[in-house]
């Protein structure tokens, strides 16, 4: 993801999905889902890392501090989407202060 022009260094912030056991198809239908629900639209975005041998499938909904309310909203819809696909989230980081977790 590249930050939106108008913000500053350490404006964007991002709550992050560490999804292990998680094959391809299912990160894939997930990934689906995520990208036609209007919950994570602009100005929100969406990073995602498909799983690989050794690294887990990780999601991150990436946004500025003015935009915090609606990225926590986010992340409560991707844990209804998760549970949907009887997904585990082993962690979940949520920045306190400013940069891009």
């Amino acid at each position: 993801m590249t930050p939106p022009a108008s913000s500053r260094p350490g404006d964007v912030q991002g709550i992050a999905f560490t999804l292990d056991g998680v094959d391809e198809l299912t990160f894939a239908r997930i990934l689906r889902d995520v990208m036609h629900d209007a919950t994570f639209g602009r100005p929100l975005q969406i990073q995602a890392q498909e799983p690989r041998p050794g690294l887990s499938a990780r999601l991150t909904v990436a946004f500025r501090q003015q935009d915090r309310t609606r990225a926590v909203a986010a992340m409560q819809r991707l844990k209804t989407l998760l549970l949907r696909y009887g997904v585990q989230v082993d962690s979940v980081k949520v920045p306190e202060g400013g940069g891009l977790t």
